[in-house]
């Protein structure tokens, strides 16, 4: 198994939700994140003061498929979450050795 995170625009979650249905995916955890990266942030205007907006928010989706099924997804995802911009986002792929499910107490091995 592997576990996928992808760290993208927030308003782009709904486009890779519904890239990751049409792939076959169905469960995913969604998480509101902030952070940077090359992007580094802007500066705002708030009331007539300047400050510095340096962590940015994105959205965190992580998926866990079989391992032969997790280039697809990769590519899935990143097709439906590029504007082409800097800030994108990246995709982390981590391997998963094995999980368990908490109501039964049964292991997956992956």
């Amino acid at each position: 198994m592997t576990l996928l995170k992808a760290i993208v625009r927030p308003h782009k979650v709904d486009d890779v939700k519904e890239a990751l249905g049409q792939l076959g995916v169905s469960g995913m955890t969604v998480t509101e994140v902030r952070g940077h990266g090359k992007q580094k942030g802007h500066t705002a205007l708030y009331r007539g003061q300047e400050y510095a907006v340096d962590l940015l928010p994105k959205t965190q989706i992580e998926v866990v498929v079989d391992d032969d099924f997790s280039d697809a997804v990769v590519k899935v995802i990143i097709q439906s979450a590029r504007t082409g911009e800097i800030g994108d986002g990246r995709v982390f792929v981590i391997p998963v050795s094995h999980s368990y499910k908490i109501r039964t107490g049964e292991l997956d091995i992956a």
